[in-house]
This record gives C-alpha cells, sequence and structure tokens, in this order.
C-alpha cells in the first residue's frame, strides 16, 4: 500500500489565519514602503486582503496560476500537475510584496518567483522543500503536513486521534 505524502491535519481557523496575517504585517511594515501587493491565486488573496489593510496598500492585483492535479474526495493525496498561467502581471516585481497561503513543495513558488525575481515573497506558513523560494513567512509546518485553510473546510464530526490509529 502506498504512503500517503500526508499523514498530520493542521487545521487553521479564520481567527488564526487573521492573527498569522496581521504577525506578517507586523513584520513587513519596517521592511517597506511597499509600491503594492501581487496576490497568487486563490490561496494569496485572503492573506494579501489583510496585509493590504494592515499595510495601507491600496494596489493590489493578482497572479493566476493553476495547476491540473488529481484528488482523492477528501482532498487528502493533492497532486500537482503541470502550471498554467491564466493572467500574469508586468515587470520584476520590483518593491511589490508577492502573497500566497503557503509555500509547499515550491513547485508553484519557484514558477512565480521566475516571472517576479525583485518581488518580496511572502506567506503564512512554510514547508521545508519550499522555504528558501520564500522571503518572509510566519510559522513553519512540516512537510507531511496537510493544512486545511477555512475557505476549504466545513463543521463536521471529527475522530479521535486515538481512534484514528487503532486497528
Amino acid at each position: 500500500m502506498a504512503q500517503l505524502p500526508y499523514s498530520k491535519d493542521f487545521p487553521v481557523s479564520w481567527d488564526e489565519l487573521h492573527r498569522n496575517s496581521r504577525a506578517l504585517s507586523w513584520r513587513l511594515l519596517e521592511l517597506g514602503p511597499w509600491k503594492g501587493i501581487i496576490a497568487i491565486t486563490r490561496g494569496g488573496l485572503v492573506p494579501a486582503a489583510i496585509l493590504a489593510r494592515e499595510l495601507d496598500i491600496r494596489l493590489i492585483d493578482t497572479i493566476c496560476v493553476t495547476s491540473y492535479g488529481t484528488a482523492d474526495n477528501q482532498g487528502e493525496a493533492m497532486q500537482q500537475g503541470e502550471l498554467n498561467v491564466l493572467k500574469s502581471v508586468e515587470g520584476d516585481g520590483e518593491g511589490y510584496l508577492l502573497v500566497d497561503d503557503l509555500v509547499d513543495t515550491g513547485k508553484t513558488a519557484k514558477f512565480v518567483r521566475e516571472m517576479l525575481p525583485k518581488a518580496h515573497f511572502v506567506t503564512l506558513y512554510a514547508k521545508p522543500a519550499g522555504r528558501p523560494l520564500v522571503d518572509t513567512y510566519v510559522m513553519e509546518v512540516s512537510q507531511d503536513t496537510w493544512i486545511r485553510f477555512p475557505w476549504d473546510m466545513e463543521y463536521t464530526f471529527s475522530t479521535p486521534l486515538a481512534d484514528r490509529h487503532s486497528g
């Protein structure tokens, strides 16, 4: 039986996401001023909105990248496919914050970083494989952790951890 790449589950609430975005803002405040924000869609949209408010940035753009992947019915074993740019931005990113929710394997980060080499790349969460590609982040999580963002969740019953590992 093949082992899934994610053995740990890390749910993030709206409160935690907001708190971590504000913590990121504190770190970025002293590094500015910034010309604007470029959010990597879709994960970077919510953190970018919070950063824009906290740093008083009015110029916000998006870079829209998709990867065609497959997942099981729980979204657990997401396999990233080929990257495709739906919408790009002009320039090299100088003076801009490039924002995403997390950096995982670094595949998307490397791709976007090559497009905007002078942007200051920030994420809320960083995994070891992608961490070297990010300039500033709030929290590091292990590579085998699946981060569940609040926009991907709904409230349901949770099986106790002890019951998940028995048998």
